[in-house]
């Protein structure tokens, strides 16, 4: 008899994000996604930023802790992308706030995710990570 799966994992808690300009990423997270600075940065270089129930840790490559690992290979992405699902969603609102802000995206496309089919975007913060913004349900 099989028993049930003793991992139930129900949210994402957190990414982690090695980054070169500490300053720069979490002024985009901020100002253009609208995440809130939680912690940090601090003499750890670690800015924790709240999404939703979620957080988004930005390390800096130069700080206590990012310094421990030296610095990533650049020819080899570490994470394809990050999905945050946006709710209410207006797509116009969106890829009009993205424009003000001079970001580039692909438009509004549909895909499957957590919450099945839906509209999403994709975009890059400015260090090239992709992201994928997606209508919430």
């Amino acid at each position: 008899m099989s028993q049930a799966n003793p991992i139930n994992i129900i949210v994402i808690d957190h990414v982690v994000l090695r980054v070169r300009d500490l300053a720069a990423m979490t002024q985009f997270y901020t100002d253009v996604l609208g995440a809130r600075l939680e912690r940090g940065p601090g003499d750890l270089g670690l800015a924790q930023l709240r999404i939703g129930a979620s957080l988004l840790n930005l390390v800096s490559l130069d700080g206590k802790i990012g310094a421990q690992f030296g610095p990533p290979d650049p020819d080899a992405p570490t994470i394809d992308h990050v999905c945050f699902q946006v709710s209410p969603w207006d797509a116009d609102a969106v890829i009009g706030k993205l424009d003000r802000h001079g970001v580039d995206h692909n438009g509004v496309g549909q895909r499957y995710g957590a919450s099945g089919s839906g509209e999403s975007i994709y975009l890059s913060d400015p260090e090239g990570n992709r992201l994928e913004l997606k209508a919430g349900s």
